[in-house]
């Protein structure tokens, strides 16, 4: 115990005292703006490496924190071995991202599991839960919900509601996860004692009407200002009907009732994306109907392809990124219809399943994508990208010849208008390749392989780290940048 005291020390006076590597390392997020209320102690943890940004541009301040990530912001701070790793969770294998963390955190009491073997590293974190692993990491004493409230709030580490609660079924967002671990671990950015921090943004909603700002909370303090409607105030507690607010650095009371979360008439802006919820897969099983595509040694292309896009599918199934089938029976599409698919159904990508044939003599894996500037799909770069990573996939999961990404002038490829490949997984007609195409367990290998390259282009090209998480649904992790 005392050596893991001294351990834990030492990690809080590195994270104070080392000099920062970048300064600013949070400029670039496009979703963080100078008058953020968190961002100080957002681009301080940046810059330390403790907290990254859901992608290269962008923070998701508002995104709920879950286990697995708090365990991860968690482990980091205190300097613990991240290296992925088994744990004895069914559910975090050894390529979740968070799994070496998660492990380190247990041994030392901070976080635990559920009864049934489990870890739940996708749920969703409460105030009151956060409170608690603050507590034990960093050896505050609060192992009830709301002696660790208590502890946090006496700390000056968090602030309850406007309404004089902490919140502790509330779940917690990044925003306010970053202050509280950045207040744990550097004491200036705590709320001294008797301070009064107004940290939560509300707007004056009166209508066409001002709203006064008095000096005492009662009808009878002086009119300090008139406030218009819409105005922003930082709020700091409200009690008997009256909000303590700050405006432009003055300091005051206005009546709560007239206080609102959203701004009047402001559009509500879509609730922020949760590990890759706005993206959508378009899988193209080739063929199909009175169109069986490649046929030999007993098998039909058709139905080969559509068996490894339900495989593929059902992978994603276990994420939120949403995915649609262009067939999901045994129907003819036309290539046209195939091709305008993607944009009527909000693609984000579009990945076309096949099985080739050359008269038994040539067999291997390649990959598609249109690259001619007169197309009307502009996606070059973005389609190359996605061939790459899918290419890198197949080989991975098939012991096949690498025949290499290829452009093709092809009909789903040239006509469509998202980032677009067509593979080919081997050739039905191989005596070598048909080992694996007639297998239903090569098969599912092979749905994997596509969603695990899928996942790679979003993570690697587009920068989407959300979506990390997810390759501990197949046991795997991120690929290297290959493009």
């Amino acid at each position: 115990m005392k050596k893991w005291i001294m351990m834990l020390c030492f990690a809080l006076i590195a994270s104070i005292i080392v000099p920062q590597s970048q300064a600013n390392a949070s400029a670039n997020f496009k979703d963080i703006g100078d008058t953020h209320r968190a961002k100080a102690e957002i681009t301080y943890l940046v810059d330390k490496g403790f907290v990254n940004g859901v992608s290269n541009t962008h923070f998701v301040p508002s995104r709920q924190v879950t286990r697995g990530e708090a365990a991860a912001m968690l482990g980091r701070s205190l300097g613990l071995n991240g290296t992925k790793q088994n744990t004895e969770f069914s559910d975090v294998g050894s390529g979740n991202f968070a799994s070496g963390y998660i492990n380190e955190m247990v041994k030392r009491g901070v976080i635990s599991g559920y009864p049934d073997g489990t870890f739940q590293p996708y749920k969703v974190l409460k105030r009151g839960e956060m409170a608690i692993l603050i507590n034990r990491a960093f050896g505050y004493g609060g192992n009830s919900v709301s002696a660790a409230a208590t502890n946090l709030m006496n700390k000056g580490i968090a602030q309850g509601f406007p309404d004089g609660t902490f919140g502790t079924e509330a779940t917690i967002i990044r925003a306010d996860f970053a202050v509280f671990l950045a207040r744990s671990l550097n004491e200036s950015f705590r709320v001294k004692p008797g301070e009064v921090s107004f940290s939560t943004t509300m707007y004056v909603n009166t209508g066409s009407d001002t709203l006064n700002m008095r000096s005492a909370p009662s009808n009878s303090g002086a009119v300090i200002s008139k406030l218009k409607s819409g105005t922003a105030v930082g709020v700091g507690k409200s009690s008997n009907g009256w909000s303590h607010i700050r405006v432009n650095g003055v300091i005051g009371y206005v009546a709560t009732s007239y206080l609102s979360t959203t701004k009047p008439g402001a559009v509500l802006p879509s609730p922020a994306p949760i590990g890759g919820s706005d993206l959508t897969v378009i899988i193209d099983p080739g063929h199909g109907g009175s169109d069986p595509g490649a046929v030999a040694n007993g098998f039909q292309e058709k139905n080969v392809v559509l068996n490894v896009g339900k495989h593929m599918k059902a992978y994603f199934d276990q994420t939120p990124i949403k995915t649609k089938m262009t067939r999901s029976t045994d129907v003819f599409i036309s290539l046209t219809d195939r091709a305008k698919f993607a944009s009527k159904n909000g693609g984000d990508v579009f990945v076309s399943i096949h099985t080739n044939a050359f008269n038994n003599s040539a067999n291997g894996q390649e990959s598609f994508y249109y690259a001619s500037t007169a197309a009307t799909n502009p996606k070059v770069q973005q389609s190359r990208a996605l061939s790459i990573y899918l290419q890198a996939r197949m080989q991975e999961a098939w012991n096949l010849s690498n025949r290499g990404v290829k452009v093709g002038n092809l009909a789903v490829l040239r006509q469509n208008t998202v980032p677009a490949s067509l593979i080919e997984m081997g050739f039905i007609d191989s005596s070598k390749d048909i080992q694996y195409i007639k297998s239903e367990a090569e098969r599912k290998k092979m749905g994997r392989a596509l969603f695990l390259g899928t996942l790679d282009y979003f993570y690697n090209y587009e920068g989407r780290t959300d979506i990390g998480q997810y390759y501990s649904t197949a046991g795997a992790s991120p690929s290297n940048k290959l493009h």
